[in-house]
């Protein structure tokens, strides 16, 4: 799914990343039209050619095969990781402990048709911009389509599976982890001492080790 003037050579990158891993998985890339935000990421299912479907954004890298993400989708119906910053309250519109889900990254059927539909329902109508710290400053993001997604699990009661931070490994803040990165999502290259690391940790036989990502 994409828009506006995105960056082509991260999308290349990362259907590149996947069909090396997954070679027979069918990828179809949405283009939206000018206009469209964030917001517009709650239309997936509807845009999703697909009943069973992996959405990634486009900057991720697919680092190691992902079948138990689709094996706990077909038992769940949605597989998800929670967000670096868990916390939904930190969107205008949400407060409480509400859990803040990374959309980047999400396993889905059509077992979770309730969560999407709630989803796009609310996705423009709730006050999903943030206010975040920028320095000494404080700035204003206007929109966020993940404010409607957490909402949407909320209101709904559904319960997705929750996937480890190493299925939607976000550099910037997840800087220590155990064994394998499935999919490094960022603009950033996946340096090439990591890239080895991970394909030692992936073997059935290594021993699971802690990991830092030095900066």
């Amino acid at each position: 799914m994409v828009w506006g003037e995105y960056d082509k050579n991260a999308l290349d990158r990362s259907r590149q990343s996947l069909a090396r891993v997954h070679p027979n998985i069918a990828v179809e890339v949405v283009e939206l039209p000018s206009g469209s935000t964030l917001l517009d990421k709650a239309r997936m299912m509807e845009l999703s050619p697909f009943e069973e479907t992996l959405f990634l954004d486009a900057d991720t890298v697919v680092l190691d095969e992902l079948h138990y993400g689709f094996q706990q989708m077909r038992r769940f119906g949605l597989a998800c990781s929670i967000c670096e910053c868990p916390w939904a309250r930190r969107y205008g519109g949400l407060s409480g402990d509400i859990v803040e889900y990374n959309t980047g990254v999400l396993f889905f059927s059509k077992a979770a048709k309730p969560v999407f539909n709630a989803w796009e329902a609310c996705a423009t109508e709730i006050d999903s911009s943030i206010i975040f710290h920028n320095g000494e400053e404080l700035a204003q993001m206007p929109v966020n389509d993940q404010a409607g997604f957490a909402k949407a699990i909320d209101d709904v009661g559904y319960t997705p599976f929750v996937l480890p931070y190493n299925w939607n490994f976000r550099p910037k803040w997840h800087k220590s982890w155990f064994g394998p990165l499935k999919i490094w999502h960022d603009y950033s290259e996946v340096p090439e001492s990591l890239l080895t690391h991970n394909a030692e940790q992936a073997r059935p036989d290594s021993i699971v080790r802690l990991s830092v990502l030095r900066d």
